[in-house]
C-alpha cells in the first residue's frame, strides 16, 4: 500500500487575461491528459526560447520601431494632457475667478498665508446640484418648498466651502450669497 498522500490542491494568482487558459489547462489536468498537457507546455517554452534574440543595438530595426512607437504615444499624451488643461482652464473661468480683496497687502514676495481668494462664479441647476452632492431633482424641490432665506442656509450647509447659493430667474443660474 502507498502511505503518501496527495498533496492538497495549491492557489496561485494568475493575470485576468490567462483566467480562461489556466481553467482550461486545469480542466485537461483532471480529465487526465497531464502527461500529454505537460508535453504540449514544453514544446511551447522551446519554441519561445529557440526564438531569435531581438537584436537591441541603437542602430537596429527593433529598436527604431519601437522609439517611433513611443514618440507616437508621448504625443498622444501630450496632446490629450493639452486638452484635459484647456478643459480646466475653461471650467476655471466658468465657474470660478480670482480676485484680490481690497484690504490685502500687495507684495511681490511670495506668501502662503495670504493666498489671493477664489471668487464663485454663477452655477446652472446641474452643477450646483453636483456641487452639493444632491440630484438635480431634489434640489429643485427644495428651492420651490423653502423660502428664499431657508434655500439659502440650506445651500450653505451642503456647500463644500460653505456658500449659500440664490436662485436668479431672469438668468436661471444659482449665484453665491455673501455672508
Amino acid at each position: 500500500m502507498n502511505n503518501q498522500k496527495a498533496s492538497p490542491s495549491e492557489m496561485i494568482r494568475v493575470p485576468t487575461a490567462l483566467i480562461p487558459a489556466v481553467r482550461e489547462l486545469s480542466r485537461l489536468h483532471r480529465e487526465g491528459h497531464t502527461i500529454a498537457l505537460l508535453q504540449a507546455l514544453e514544446d511551447v517554452i522551446i519554441e519561445f526560447d529557440s526564438s531569435d534574440d531581438i537584436d537591441l543595438a541603437p542602430s537596429s530595426k527593433s529598436v527604431e520601431m519601437l522609439t517611433k512607437r513611443l514618440d507616437k504615444l508621448e504625443s498622444q499624451f501630450t496632446n490629450k494632457l493639452d486638452a484635459i488643461t484647456k478643459s480646466l482652464e475653461q471650467l476655471t473661468r466658468a465657474g470660478i475667478t480670482t480676485t484680490k480683496g481690497n484690504n490685502q497687502r500687495r507684495s511681490s514676495s511670495y506668501n502662503p498665508h495670504h493666498q489671493p481668494t477664489l471668487e464663485l462664479g454663477p452655477f446652472t441647476h446641474e452643477n450646483l446640484a453636483k456641487r452639493l452632492g444632491l440630484d438635480a431633482k431634489t434640489l429643485l424641490k427644495e428651492r420651490k418648498n423653502l423660502t428664499t432665506k431657508e434655500f439659502i442656509s440650506y445651500t450653505r450647509s451642503r456647500d463644500p466651502r460653505p456658500v449659500g447659493w440664490e436662485w436668479k430667474e431672469a438668468q436661471q443660474v444659482y449665484h453665491p450669497v455673501q455672508q
